[in-house]
């Protein structure tokens, strides 16, 4: 893992080590706590890839449920690296061989349809009516090239049929790596 990296990504990433290495949630200090880029509260996602591209896990919240960014990234880091349904949890020998990305996300604002949506700028959040079932998807993937697309794999997360009505959001991310 990069230490050269953007402080939120360098936040994950010893946020991953501390848990992985010794079973602990990383500790801030007051200073990193105060800074201006983790002071704000908003929704994050930490992905983790190895080095050849393959993703390892990827977990987020699309709404804040903490005090503040940073804590955010912590708890996401965690759970991203020991959590993800997709994969076993990250063991100590993998740390070196790991990229990851942090992404905060923008408050997520309804549209009216997917002529609203493009998922190089925008990710997408599809919702039931009721909104009991909700899927996510982030932006700028490299396999999604239409908003259909996107809006279909989001369906499919959310257990949502192809022909149930849905609401949908769209929300920005500022990515770090």
């Amino acid at each position: 893992m990069d230490s050269q990296s953007h402080p939120l990504v360098s936040l994950a990433a010893r946020a991953i080590n501390e848990y992985v290495r010794h079973g602990q949630r990383l500790n801030l200090s007051d200073a990193e706590q105060l800074a201006p880029e983790v002071a704000q509260r908003a929704g994050t996602f930490v992905s983790i890839h190895k080095k050849n591209g393959d993703l390892r896990g990827c977990i987020g919240t699309f709404m804040p449920l903490r005090d503040n960014v940073a804590d955010e990234v912590i708890e996401n880091a965690i759970a991203s690296a020991s959590r993800d349904p997709r994969f076993y949890p990250i063991q100590e020998w993998e740390l070196d061989d790991l990229d990851i990305s942090v992404d905060v996300l923008s408050a997520p604002e309804p549209v009216a349809s997917m002529n609203e949506l493009d998922p190089q700028t925008f990710g997408v959040i599809v919702t039931d009516r009721d909104g009991n079932r909700r899927g996510l998807l982030l932006p700028m993937l490299e396999q999604v090239q239409t908003a259909e697309q996107q809006v279909a794999i989001a369906r499919q997360k959310a257990f949502i049929g192809a022909d149930e009505p849905v609401q949908l959001f769209r929300f920005r991310v500022q990515r770090y790596h």
